[in-house]
């Protein structure tokens, strides 16, 4: 069944087959949008599950006027934040300061890497650098709605995003020089 509507009318009777489907279709990409928010793949594996419960339990409210993966796409991203914020884990994590930083360099690195090199060091940033930069630079949601869903200031999520945007750029610098020099990482 290739078209979206009718998975979910099978999926709103009930039918395990459509479900399945559905799951099948959707799950290896959502579990790489789970992924880029958490620091283990077990992590992001509860994610996707609890992410996949609420995307059932709320399929009546899908009115397919965006596209279905872009409507569950979002519904992972919000169930990614709930679960950073609910897990001890993290917690400590998403302590954002709210000190502002001075203006860093907007110049682009010219750097090279490729996007597994890049998408590594994205998960090696602080939890709260992590998530404010994947929902603003890969998602596209504003600082304005970053602030709202994370309960912070627009000004801290710019910060935020600066400040892990500033140790990208310094951590893909560092990357290109080390293969400059023949070194592995």
């Amino acid at each position: 069944m290739n078209d979206p509507v009718l998975l979910v009318k099978e999926c709103l009777k009930g039918k395990p087959a459509a479900q399945k489907q559905l799951y099948q279709l959707y799950a290896s990409q959502m579990l790489g949008v789970c992924y880029r928010y958490t620091k283990s793949m077990e992590d992001a594996e509860d994610v996707l599950q609890e992410g996949f419960i609420r995307v059932f339990k709320f399929l009546h409210q899908y009115k397919g006027e965006a596209e279905l993966g872009a409507w569950i796409r979002r519904i992972m991203v919000n169930t990614a934040l709930n679960y950073l914020k609910q897990s001890k884990k993290y917690q400590n994590d998403l302590l954002f300061d709210k000190a502002e930083l001075h203006i860093v360099s907007s110049d682009d690195p010219e750097v090279k890497l490729n996007a597994k090199e890049l998408a590594q060091l994205i998960r090696q940033l602080p939890t709260g650098y992590q998530t404010i930069f994947n929902l603003h630079a890969i998602e596209g949601y504003t600082h304005v709605e970053i602030g709202q869903m994370l309960g912070i200031s627009e000004g801290t999520s710019r910060s935020q995003y600066m400040r892990g945007r500033h140790l990208l750029i310094s951590w893909m610098n560092n990357t290109a020089g080390n293969k400059k020099l023949g070194y592995a990482k």
